[in-house]
């Protein structure tokens, strides 16, 4: 069985208004960069913001990393024009900030297909409200569109009138069940950014509690995140040779009829057979990428 994974270790955001800075990411070690034409560009920047993105990605040269466009949302006065001239750039995803319902979602998904958006365009959730958080499964059921829910931290924070901590004890409810709501949906979900980016030790710490939560990546704002980032999130050596040793197991055993298999001294099941081949995957996957880059 060959599995199909992509890499979101480090998910970079990008400013679509600073054209140095959209063609720097060409040279970034990040798997998927979100070009931004929301939150890090201002109003009387949002047009030519989003010349410059659909300009850079019709252009290429971003290798195998993953192009999505955030745009604003559809409650604003760029939100459809920037979801229409998405649709036709050429991008892999749109990213919908402030969803909240599955009615954005249908919202979303008329512009993108009034605009001629190919079938294979992902539609991308952030998850920054309340509202998100607590219909996350409904949203997350809405279209088999949906790739990946973004977790929108900086707000849940606010509208939560909680505090960021190391522990990330407010945030944990929240977290935990929009990563239900896209695991029983089968979708990837990132986790939010970290805002202090000079305190490597601190990001890398934020890293591993995402990865042992269950993320698939997380979401970055500065370019010195993307190494710590992508180090935490990729399988080690141990591991994939550890998986390898498992997966020859299973196949010796199916081979020579055997329903029990033990790998230094340990009981594997078809779970851990699962596991193993999906890291296995994303391994060959990783190397991949980085030969194209």
């Amino acid at each position: 069985m060959v599995l199909s994974v992509r890499p979101r270790r480090s998910v970079l955001y990008m400013p679509g208004s600073n054209e140095r800075a959209l063609e720097k990411a060409k040279t970034l070690a990040a798997d998927t960069l979100i070009l931004d034409l929301e939150d890090a560009v201002a109003p009387d920047a949002k047009a030519t913001a989003r010349a410059h993105v659909v300009s850079a990605v019709h252009a290429g040269g971003y290798g195998k990393r993953e192009l999505i466009i955030r745009v604003n949302g559809l409650g604003t006065a760029w939100g459809k024009d920037d979801i229409m001239a998405a649709a036709g750039s050429g991008a892999d995803g749109i990213l919908l900030p402030k969803v909240e319902a599955a009615a954005d979602i249908h919202s979303a998904l008329g512009h993108m297909d009034g605009a001629g958006a190919p079938s294979a365009m992902a539609l991308w959730c952030m998850m920054e409200t309340p509202q998100a958080v607590l219909r996350a499964d409904e949203i997350a059921a809405a279209s088999d569109r949906i790739a990946c829910f973004v977790m929108g931290t900086n707000d849940l924070v606010k509208d939560m009138r909680a505090q960021h901590t190391p522990m990330r004890l407010p945030m944990i409810t929240a977290l935990g069940l929009c990563m239900l709501a896209a695991r029983a949906h089968d979708i990837a979900i990132l986790d939010g950014v970290y805002n202090e980016f000079k305190d490597i030790d601190g990001f890398t710490a934020a890293c591993r509690q995402g990865l042992e939560m269950g993320f698939d990546g997380k979401t970055l704002i500065h370019p010195g995140q993307v190494s710590p980032c992508n180090a935490v999130f990729s399988p080690s050596e141990e591991q994939v040779a550890f998986a390898r040793k498992i997966a020859d197991a299973f196949a010796e055993a199916e081979a020579a009829g055997k329903a029990v298999v033990v790998v230094d001294g340990r009981m594997i099941e078809n779970l851990h057979v699962e596991q193993g081949r999906r890291l296995l995957a994303m391994a060959e996957a990783i190397a991949d990428q980085a030969e194209a880059s």
